[in-house]
């Protein structure tokens, strides 16, 4: 009996972690503890009018939802009006705010630019991309459960980089 229960204290319960891996390597570069419900930003400068967005998404069961999306001016691929469910509004700071998007993803993939300045703010710390992989790297943002013994173990720590 002692053994069936060292087995589930240790693999049992999972925890979610956000992991971030190198796609062409499958490489885990970065993890984070996450809860349901819990929101993070991925930022960028915009291709076209070099302009900061801030996207926000939230974990939702196994997989993100894009919640809204912050920009201040308008460009190339940007809503410049509300569409379907989406709403779009001038915020109290003057920021262009993007609601109601609500698109669920399993993965989120991208290409860490150059100039993009891709990085990731959870918690109110913020990595740079860049940090993480080489810019021109494809990586793909993913939850995933962990038992607890990983967890414990510091194999992704609140802000462990891997």
């Amino acid at each position: 009996m002692l053994v069936g229960g060292l087995f589930l204290f240790f693999e049992w319960p999972l925890h979610t972690i956000l992991k971030i891996e190198n796609a062409k390597e499958n490489k885990q570069v970065f993890c984070a503890a996450v809860h349901e419900g819990e929101d993070f930003i991925i930022s960028f400068i915009h291709s076209f009018n070099r302009r900061p967005v801030f996207d926000t998404i939230r974990v939702e069961g196994d997989h993100f939802l894009i919640v809204k999306s912050r920009y201040d001016s308008f460009g190339a691929g940007m809503p410049d009006t509300s569409v379907d469910d989406m709403q779009l509004r001038i915020a109290e700071d003057g920021w262009l705010e993007l609601t109601g998007i609500n698109r669920p993803l399993n993965d989120i993939a991208l290409f860490v630019g150059t100039v993009a300045n891709h990085s990731l703010r959870i918690r109110n710390q913020e990595f740079l991309l860049s940090q993480l992989a080489p810019p021109g790297t494809s990586i793909k943002l993913s939850l995933a459960k962990i038992p607890t013994y990983d967890y414990m173990r510091g194999r992704c720590t609140p802000w462990a980089t891997k």
